[in-house]
């Protein structure tokens, strides 16, 4: 049997973890939150989701207890922030079998840095849009069931093309699953849909559907998504329809980012769900801004493309994160701002 680890249990990593135990795979949770680990230890590991509500009891291991582990895994599916996949990969990668890979469903273009850590030949590329909450230490709240989850799949340059129909097979307990021959520009789409909304909203203080419903928000969105799509455009990524959506919705780049928002909130977007940039401020950390619109941000400066609004995204973002500003729907108009210049 396929010996899983998923590093990285925090709402979508136990999410996923409680579909593959719930399916009879081999499965061992490494998590860094104390409580949680205990808590799942003691009580399992509870999932909530919109059609039903289960426990699953895991093998869970904190992240102090990695050097006592014991044999090595066939793959590892990370789900930390983009900003700790350099480090984790590097912490896991002792236990990664020779043969394994190491698959990074998180956000952000982190493929790099990951095969840096592991070798290209020991890693594949992922896109997933997942919704879910945690709040309490051992329970999630899941908003996008199985039904309702989606993985995007694909190998970089040197990648172990043969092993993905093995991790179709896996992501495929917890979602639906496409392929794409060219995985770093489906995770660049990702990132265009990720700038949009996930620092956008939260920097109102909103679930993401009642942010949409703010006038004037979805301009904001939409903007800084076309500054995303210039900047990926110059990095040679090509525009893939990602979220189902069909060849002929993707045909026209000027339309692209307005038909992608309406297919996530159509499909994926829940009343009440929340970005996980602002579940992290609500908990008092750091978030994965400077690996959305700040990346954008990065890499339009190396292009000389202009990136006004993500730009302001970022500044609020960093006010926030340095306590200087609280999230709250009054900092519309300044989100607002750069789009006179735009």
């Amino acid at each position: 049997m396929t010996r899983i680890a998923v590093l990285g249990a925090g709402a979508n990593g136990a999410s996923i973890g409680a579909d593959l135990i719930r399916a009879g795979e081999d499965v061992t949770l490494i998590e860094q939150w104390p409580a949680h680990v205990e808590r799942m230890r003691a009580d399992g590991l509870r999932i909530i989701t919109p059609d039903e509500e289960y426990r699953v009891q895991p093998d869970v291991r904190h992240f102090c207890q990695v050097a006592e582990l014991r044999g090595r895994f066939d793959v590892v599916l990370m789900l930390v922030k983009a900003y700790d996949a350099a480090w984790a990969a590097r912490l896991i990668e002792p236990y990664l079998a020779d043969d394994g890979i190491l698959v990074g469903v998180q956000n952000g273009m982190t493929a790099g840095v990951i095969a840096e850590a592991v070798g290209r030949t020991r890693t594949l590329g992922c896109v997933i849009e997942c919704s879910a909450t945690m709040t309490d230490p051992g329970v999630v709240h899941r908003h996008t069931p199985v039904s309702r989850s989606w993985f995007a799949v694909g190998a970089t340059d040197g990648g172990p093309a043969h092993r993905i129909p093995e991790l179709v097979r896996i992501l495929g307990l917890s979602g639906t699953v496409d392929v794409f021959d060219d995985i770093l520009a489906a995770k660049w789409m990702r990132l265009v849909s990720n700038s949009t909304l996930l620092v956008t909203s939260a920097i109102l203080g909103l679930p993401m559907i009642d942010a949409l419903q703010q006038p004037g928000f979805r301009e904001v969105m939409v903007a800084a998504g076309n500054e995303a799509m210039r900047v990926g455009a110059a990095e040679g990524h090509p525009v893939l329809p990602i979220f189902g959506l069909s060849s002929d919705e993707v045909s026209d780049p000027d339309r692209v980012v307005d038909i992608m928002t309406d297919k996530l909130f159509a499909s994926f977007v829940v009343p009440g769900a929340t970005t996980t940039v602002l579940q992290d401020w609500e908990k008092g950390r750091h978030s994965e801004v400077d690996d959305l619109n700040g990346h954008v941000i990065a890499r339009g400066a190396v292009h000389g493309i202009p990136t006004p609004v993500n730009s302001r995204v970022v500044e609020l973002a960093r006010l926030i994160e340095g306590g200087h500003l609280s999230p709250a729907a009054s900092h519309l108009p300044a989100l607002r701002e750069p789009l006179a210049t735009v």
